[in-house]
């Protein structure tokens, strides 16, 4: 009866209408009421909303990278970033880098990535070494990545991308004194607190003397600065490539960071003394191309692909904690491929081949305590 009504009471307003459009609003008057009133009645008008599908996306694999110096220095920092991008390119992983120039802001830090969600921390160099055990002890449930963070202990959730530095730079003091003319060739360097650049230095001077048991090398630290200070002062490379070419020094190693960009830029700048460098790190030929006419090689380790390695058994589940080894070698040999005498190329090969196999050790002197 109600409906009726209802439906009566608009026929007596709309006689003038078109019987078309009555029919029209009459259904959707009548479409809610009947809705409202089997609402009303207990009716079954009110449907159970379905159930939520239980989600098979597995969660977002979040990687993090603390640098305590600029990210983007053509060396280092940037190879290693290259390698958390590539796992941004190969694992679908989402990444973010943080420069934290402060190391008493690192695991401040650390606490927001946590916050943020990131389940993977990177912290390079060695400068973040302590802060990274300290940081894997409060968040087990993350895992960090210490880039040249040799373990002495194993920490689960911490795994150490460790490099034979004494290697590669016995490598690299192999070539300079194959190519050196005048019997004298040095290497600028980072602080020597730090035990991968002293074994970087050491290294380059066993191999050098070890080709030229009468080359004269020379060797300078940047330890007069706070050891943040010692691998972003390119001038200071560059002052001490200056004095050693006044030496007649004519191979130059640059081991050092943005410091030891400043080296390369300055052997450059000198073209004319005939005098040549090699990089570190990455292959400086493509990162430092300022450098590309004077450079011979780079003393590489592969921190990108270590990175990305490690990542790779993060997101399959069968990471380790502890000393995960990273490769090292000499970086093409780009502009001077023609100029290095082949019986050079041959010998360079078979000492890599002998260091990978521990057939030659470099057996460095014990280091000095600091």
């Amino acid at each position: 009866m109600y409906r009726e009504a209802i439906v009566n009471m608009f026929f007596n307003s709309s006689r003038q209408r078109s019987s078309s459009v009555s029919a029209l609003l009459i259904g959707l008057l009548i479409i809610p009421l009947l809705a409202a009133c089997g609402a009303a009645s207990g009716g079954a008008a009110t449907a159970t909303p379905p159930s939520s599908p239980t989600s098979t996306v597995a969660p977002a694999l979040k990687v993090a990278m603390i640098a305590p110096n600029r990210i983007f220095d053509k060396g280092y920092m940037e190879l290693a970033w290259s390698g958390v991008q590539l796992a941004e390119k190969e694992l679908g992983a989402q990444v973010k880098p943080v420069e934290v120039l402060d190391t008493t802001l690192v695991i401040k830090n650390v606490d927001d990535l946590v916050s943020q969600g990131y389940t993977v921390i990177v912290m390079v160099s060695p400068q973040l070494q302590e802060l990274s055990l300290e940081a894997a002890k409060k968040y087990p449930q993350i895992t960090f990545i210490g880039v040249d963070h040799a373990q002495a202990t194993v920490q689960p959730n911490l795994v150490g991308l460790v490099f034979n530095e004494d290697q590669a730079g016995y490598l690299a003091g192999a070539l300079a004194a194959a190519m050196s003319k005048t019997g004298k060739v040095g290497a600028v360097l980072g602080t020597d607190v730090i035990p991968q650049l002293w074994a970087f230095g050491e290294g380059f001077r066993k191999g050098a003397q070890d080709q030229k048991p009468e080359i004269e090398v020379t060797l300078v630290y940047h330890n007069q600065v706070p050891i943040e200070q010692s691998f972003v002062d390119p001038e200071w490379g560059r002052l001490q490539a200056n004095l050693m070419l006044d030496q007649e020094i004519d191979v130059i190693f640059a081991a050092a960071g943005a410091t030891g960009n400043g080296t390369l830029l300055a052997i450059a700048e000198r073209q004319d003394s005939g005098a040549m460098g090699i990089g570190v790190d990455t292959d400086q030929y493509l990162t430092l191309t300022e450098a590309q006419p004077i450079l011979l090689s780079s003393s590489v380790k592969q921190v990108d692909q270590g990175i990305l390695a490690i990542i790779k058994t993060i997101k399959a589940g069968t990471v380790q904690g502890g000393n995960f080894p990273g490769s090292i070698g000499l970086a093409p040999f780009h502009d001077f491929e023609s100029k290095i005498p082949a019986d050079v190329k041959q010998s360079l090969s078979a000492l890599q081949q002998k260091l990978a196999s521990g057939e030659l050790k470099v057996n460095l002197p014990a280091r000095p305590t600091p």
